[in-house]
């Protein structure tokens, strides 16, 4: 299992789960799984980004779970859950159906929103019968269905087949990240986070990555520079949501409006001027929103229903 490594107070400490369970994926894998929140109350579910963990959620779970059911879990090698040879897009998809069997009641709907490889998973999931049973509503934040290393501005030239190979040798390198240094955490906020992010944003996720293992991070940006769901962004029927910062270099906003164009049900698009690509954590309040709307509008129970 990973070394958890978390800031120790502040709104992106970990918030203490109600129950905490085990989910039984489709190959056997485990996946650990944290609820939050009172039970009867709407439903949500979290699926976290490459390299993070339930972690990832903290401000998103203290502010939702006041008056929400919030389920998170970690992705198969990430957080609490071990690793497993099978690293695949159909592998996520399995993970989070498991997690919606073990976590709602049948044809109980929740908001589930996926942040980067998290909105990868929904795209991956979309035709499952598990996932149409029990989505009720999406957001997709930071994220893309496809040319992930080729569209990706993490090196700073012109488009073309040496940028597409140096970022896929940046982001699939095996070295271990080490610990969280002042030049570390100036890297990671180049890479991942908007110009503006404030220090203690920047330490959050400085911490949240490098407790991911090397051996689990490399294995899953083979999957990322593979990634091909545009026919899963087709198929994803239910109301759909997008946010991304404008200043992501992983999935920049050429990848949200292509998400746009071809959603079925695109209910909403949000570009965060200056903002990276880590917006649950750069942009909390406004996250925590969108969710929240599409709970009220698409996933509560009207009165004499």
């Amino acid at each position: 299992m990973s070394r958890l490594m978390h800031v120790s107070s502040g709104p992106y400490a970990p918030p203490v789960p109600v129950r905490v369970l085990t989910a039984t994926s489709a190959d056997g894998a485990t996946v650990h799984v944290e609820v939050h929140g009172p039970e009867g109350a709407p439903a949500v579910v979290l699926a976290h980004g490459w390299t993070c963990s339930t972690a990832f959620w903290a401000a998103q779970i203290r502010d939702l779970a006041a008056d929400h059911r919030v389920i998170a879990y970690d992705q198969r090698g990430h957080g609490r859950s071990p690793a497993s040879p099978a690293c695949t897009t159909d592998g996520l998809a399995d993970d989070l159906e498991a997690v919606l069997r073990a976590t709602l009641a049948p044809g109980e709907k929740a908001v589930i929103a996926g942040h980067s490889m998290g909105g990868m998973t929904v795209m991956a999931a979309a035709t499952r019968p598990v996932f149409r049973e029990h989505a009720a509503a999406v957001l997709l934040c930071s994220t893309g269905s496809s040319r992930l290393v080729a569209e990706s501005t993490v090196v700073p030239m012109r488009p073309g087949r040496l940028r597409t190979w140096l970022t896929r040798n940046i982001l699939g390198a095996r070295a271990p990240l080490g610990p969280v240094t002042p030049l570390a955490r100036r890297i990671l906020k180049y890479g991942t986070m908007g110009p503006g992010s404030a220090p203690h944003m920047v330490e959050a996720c400085a911490r949240i990555v490098h407790a991911c293992p090397r051996k689990v991070r490399h294995a899953w940006s083979n999957v990322l520079d593979l990634l091909d769901l545009d026919h899963g962004v087709r198929e994803l029927r239910v109301p759909t949501a997008v946010v991304v910062g404008t200043a992501d270099r992983l999935t920049p906003p050429v990848h949200a409006r292509a998400l746009v164009a071809a959603l079925p049900n695109c209910v909403d698009s949000t570009e965060l001027p200056g903002l990276g690509h880590m917006t649950p954590i750069e942009a909390p309040e406004l996250v925590s929103e969108r969710i929240r709307d599409l709970v009220t509008t698409y996933a509560t129970i009207k009165e004499g229903a």
